[in-house]
């Protein structure tokens, strides 16, 4: 349930938000990730073991960021309007993340040949998987039913996104497998 109607509650002015160009709000931005992501889980599934590893690290930089803007911006928002009841959404999709990087940081360690490298990439799509079931069928019909300022947010979540990628786009995509656990659980300092 919502918490009742704050004005504190927009992310960004109303202006902002119609100067973005054909920007998505949060819900349909986020969704839209989910599903590249999936995308890549099924590609990776089907490729063989040369085309893996490059697989593993796009995946790998993908949910990095997408954790990255979900926990700055998202979850915050949420915590802020949910009820305390439907703040354990929030919670538990925190700790799903913290699972994910985990997962993540394993794999920066491993290369295609690993034999558990396979499996340790499909144990990630699974913990994903479900994630996004939640996010999607709890966590975002509240927020969409709220007073949340969708669209704005939508803009701030497009604009750190693109920060957070031209980052990892410079710093760490150019030299695959070697990012730290640091680098990984915070890619805003590993560009610092």
């Amino acid at each position: 349930m919502v918490k009742q109607s704050k004005s504190s509650q927009k992310s960004k002015p109303q202006a902002q938000a119609k100067e973005a160009v054909a920007a998505a709000n949060a819900v349909e931005l986020l969704t839209a990730e989910h599903g590249e992501v999936a995308e890549l889980f099924d590609t990776f599934e089907s490729a063989d073991t040369a085309e893996q590893q490059g697989l593993a690290e796009q995946i790998c930089r993908k949910l990095t960021v997408h954790a990255q803007i979900e926990e700055e911006i998202l979850y915050p928002a949420a915590k802020d309007l949910l009820e305390d009841d439907d703040v354990d959404l929030v919670n538990e999709a925190a700790v799903e993340h913290a699972t994910v990087k985990d997962l993540i940081v394993k794999l920066e360690d491993m290369d295609a040949t690993d034999e558990f490298y396979k499996a340790t990439v499909t144990v990630l799509g699974e913990y994903v998987k479900h994630h996004v079931e939640e996010e999607e069928t709890e966590l975002f019909p509240l927020l969409q039913d709220s007073d949340l300022d969708l669209e704005a947010m939508g803009v701030e979540l497009a604009g750190r996104k693109q920060e957070l990628m031209a980052e990892l786009g410079t710093d760490m995509a150019a030299i695959p497998g070697k990012r730290t656990e640091r680098d990984v659980r915070d890619p805003v300092q590993a560009g610092r």
